[in-house]
């Protein structure tokens, strides 16, 4: 839905230097990011094609390389389950970035969070 993703972008466009965690094939967020201009580096257990602008690198949020995140202004997710909430907060809060997420369908953070509602969607900002 191209509102909602306009709306998502508008809120993470408050940060500079943006880490996608988890992109998939979802890439829509991190391109628009990139094209006004924002830092943004996308990671993902898998091998993942991004658009230009933004960097890619892999990475387990389960046993991640800090050094990924270390300059981050956010860190995001789109459709994050459950299992990662604690985690990507975990290498938000190592980074001093703020955490923002989405979740998918029915989908309840996992974690202590503040809700914000936009367009067709809920985000959840774990730390700010």
């Amino acid at each position: 839905e191209p509102r909602t993703r306009r709306a998502i972008v508008g809120r993470l466009s408050a940060f500079d230097r943006l880490v996608e965690v988890g992109i998939g094939h979802r890439t829509e967020v991190a391109a628009a990011l990139a094209d006004a201009d924002h830092e943004v580096t996308a990671t993902d257990v898998h091998s993942r094609e991004v658009p230009d602008g933004v960097r890619f690198e892999r990475d387990d949020l389960f046993d991640p390389d800090h050094a990924l995140y270390r300059n981050a202004d956010a860190i995001y997710a789109l459709n994050l389950p459950p299992e990662l909430h604690r985690p990507a907060r975990e290498v938000a809060d190592e980074a001093d970035a703020a955490f923002l997420f989405t979740t998918l369908g029915g989908d309840q953070p996992a974690i202590p969070v503040a809700r914000e509602t936009v367009p067709g969607e809920t985000v959840f900002v774990g730390r700010e």
